[in-house]
């Protein structure tokens, strides 16, 4: 394969859940807007800048990395995740019904997903190709099967084949463990800043080397089964004040939910419900209160 395909923010869920399927990758040009895209380069480059460099060959010696995404840019990180083809394709391909055996009882049963993983990401001039990896490995997943993982790579500057755009394995979601990855089968994820490469977890990836005089920028985010835990501790990436002003669906997807049949509970309930009574406090204590005192 030559290229990964491209499509366009107006191209079918069915198209772009198909393309993930046969390929194991997607790049969705035009993924965010110019403001979404300016409010995240503002919203990050100063804690990038600030961020030290990575100490393991494996995160790049001149890479620089900034977790907790949501607490430092929670409007414009929104509006990634909310993407209908990023959330659309991820609960099309990981929300698959399985069924439990309760007594003679059958049930059905459909896991939720949620945020596992967000960072920011620079890759400064003379960055070598990062070792070729499966995310989905951080659980032990075993392939071939059923994905656990969506992710996204957001190009927040323009990617190319000499700056360090993503290496990707086309097909490699299929291989068995005992294959190994090779930089001879990787493709790069050639695409203009606000575009955004999706790949289920199980494919073979990397960063590329920059051999530029410019960073490369970029922001990932995963989308991960609500059964597993997740890669980042939301819990503790951000804040409640931070959650409280976030909608509905994007703090379920951040863990304030319950996942079928029953994990994640608050003294058996959906802990959603400790964050609806916060608010509830909220509007009743007098300004300047301490909210979550």
């Amino acid at each position: 394969m030559a290229e990964l395909t491209h499509v366009s923010p107006d191209t079918p869920l069915d198209e772009v859940v198909e393309i993930l399927e046969r390929d194991g990758a997607v790049i969705v040009e035009n993924f965010v807007d110019s403001r979404t895209l300016a409010a995240l380069r503002a919203d990050l480059g100063l804690g990038l800048e600030a961020a030290g460099y990575s100490e393991s060959g494996y995160d790049g010696k001149k890479t620089k990395r900034l977790s907790s995404l949501f607490q430092r840019s929670p409007g414009p990180m929104t509006r990634v995740v909310l993407q209908p083809q990023f959330l659309g394709a991820a609960r099309r391909l990981l929300q698959r019904t399985t069924h439990m055996w309760i007594g003679k009882l059958r049930m059905e049963v459909t896991p939720s997903i949620q945020i596992s993983f967000t960072q920011a990401i620079r890759i400064d001039p003379g960055q070598g190709r990062q070792p070729l990896h499966r995310d989905d490995a951080m659980h032990l997943w075993r392939h071939p099967g059923p994905p656990c993982r969506l992710q996204l790579m957001l190009a927040m500057t323009d990617f190319t084949s000499a700056n360090g755009a993503t290496l990707v394995i086309p097909g490699s979601h299929r291989w068995d463990d005992e294959r190994a990855p090779a930089y001879a089968e990787a493709v790069p994820a050639v695409m203009p800043a606000g575009s955004a490469l999706l790949w289920p977890g199980g494919v073979y990836h990397g960063g590329g080397a920059n051999t530029t005089d410019s960073p490369r920028y970029s922001l990932s985010v995963a989308l991960d089964l609500g059964n597993l835990r997740q890669e980042e501790n939301q819990y503790l990436a951000v804040s409640r004040e931070t959650v409280l002003t976030l909608p509905e669906e994007v703090q379920r997807l951040l863990g304030w939910d319950r996942c079928p049949p029953g994990l994640g509970q608050v003294e058996t309930q959906d802990p959603h419900l400790l964050l609806e009574q916060t608010q509830q406090e909220l509007a009743t204590r007098p300004r300047g209160a301490n909210p979550l005192a």
